[in-house]
C-alpha cells in the first residue's frame, strides 16, 4: 500500500497554515501508510522493549526522567503518540501498569504483533484522551504527538486532566533550533536556511492539495509557554549530546550535525 501510494504520486513540500483537524487527519493516514516502513528502519535501533527518548539514543533506564527506575513499581502510565509501544514495554518490565496511545491504527498492529496484547492499547487522539479525570501517576512521550498538533496547549491541558496531582509529564520532541537547518546529515544540513522565528507549519500535500503530512514548530520560549498554559511547571529541559557509540545516519540526523547543534529536547514536567 505504502509503494503503491508513493508510485502514484511524490507530495509537495510546503509552508502553509493548517487547523487542528487538518493536522490530525494527516496525522493518521501517513502513520498508518509509513508504520511498516517505520517500524522496518527503525526497530532495531528502538527494540521491542527499550524505552529511547530520540535518536541520539538517550535511555530512560540512565536519564530516570519519570523518576528513579525503582520507583515506576506499581504506578500507572499514559504513553502518548506510543507507536509499537516500545517505551510501554519497558515500563511494564519495570512493574508500572502502562497504557499505550496512538492515533495510528496500523502502528498500534505492530505492538499486538510484537506482545500479542500484552500491554493495554488505545486508539484516540492525544487532544481527546478518553480517560477519566486523574486516572493516571505518569505520562509521557517519546516523539509522539506533540510536534504534529496545531494546539499544543490543548494536549497539555488533557494530560493534565488525567494526571493524579504531584504527577510528572516527560515529552520529547525535535530541537526547535533544528527548524532553522536543512534536514540533511552532512555539512549542507549546517547551514542556516530559515528563520527560527517562522512558525508556519511544514506541509506535504497532494496533488489535490490535501495535507498528507503535516510538523508544526514552536520556538523553545512557545514550547516553555505552552507548558505554562497548559498547567504544569517545568522541572527541567534536557537536551542530550550525541554520544560516541551511536554512528547511525538518517534523515536529517547524523554524528556530524549531533556533535554540533541539539536534536532534541526534552521537558520534564509536573502538575502541582
Amino acid at each position: 500500500m505504502i509503494q503503491e501510494y508513493e508510485a502514484e504520486y511524490e507530495p509537495d513540500a510546503t509552508r502553509r497554515d493548517t487547523d487542528e483537524a487538518e493536522s490530525s487527519r494527516a496525522s493518521r493516514g501517513w502513520w498508518d501508510r509509513n508504520a511498516d516502513e517505520y517500524q522496518s528502519d527503525h526497530g532495531s535501533f528502538l527494540g521491542d522493549d527499550r524505552f529511547v527518548w530520540g535518536p541520539e539514543g538517550l535511555d530512560e533506564a540512565d536519564a530516570a526522567l519519570l523518576g528513579p527506575v525503582q520507583s515506576l513499581k506499581g504506578l500507572d502510565v499514559l504513553e502518548i503518540g506510543a507507536g509499537a509501544a516500545q517505551c510501554s514495554r519497558w515500563l511494564a518490565a519495570q512493574g508500572a501498569r502502562p497504557v499505550a496511545l496512538d492515533l495510528s491504527h496500523r502502528q498500534l498492529q505492530h505492538a499486538l504483533r510484537i506482545d500479542g496484547g500484552a500491554v493495554p492499547l488505545v486508539e484516540a487522539d492525544a487532544g481527546a484522551l478518553p480517560f477519566a479525570d486523574g486516572s493516571f501517576d505518569l505520562a509521557c512521550s517519546a516523539y509522539g504527538a506533540v510536534p504534529f498538533v496545531a494546539d499544543p496547549v490543548r494536549v497539555f491541558r488533557e494530560v493534565r486532566r488525567v494526571l493524579r496531582p504531584g504527577g510528572r509529564w516527560v515529552f520529547s520532541v525535535t530541537h526547535p533550533i533544528r527548524w532553522a537547518f536543512p534536514d540533511e546529515p552532512g555539512p549542507e544540513g549546517l547551514s542556516v536556511a530559515a528563520s527560527y522565528f517562522d512558525r508556519t507549519p511544514y506541509v506535504e500535500q497532494d496533488e489535490t492539495g490535501r495535507a498528507v503530512y503535516v510538523e508544526h514548530h514552536r520556538t523553545l520560549g512557545d514550547r516553555v509557554r505552552d507548558v505554562v498554559a497548559g498547567g504544569f511547571r517545568l522541572v527541567d529541559l534536557v537536551e542530550p549530546e550525541w554520544p560516541a557509540w551511536n554512528t547511525q545516519e538518517w534523515g536529517g540526523w547524523s554524528p556530524l550535525r549531533g556533535n554540533l547543534i541539539p536534536g532534541t529536547a526534552i521537558f520534564v514536567c509536573e502538575r502541582d
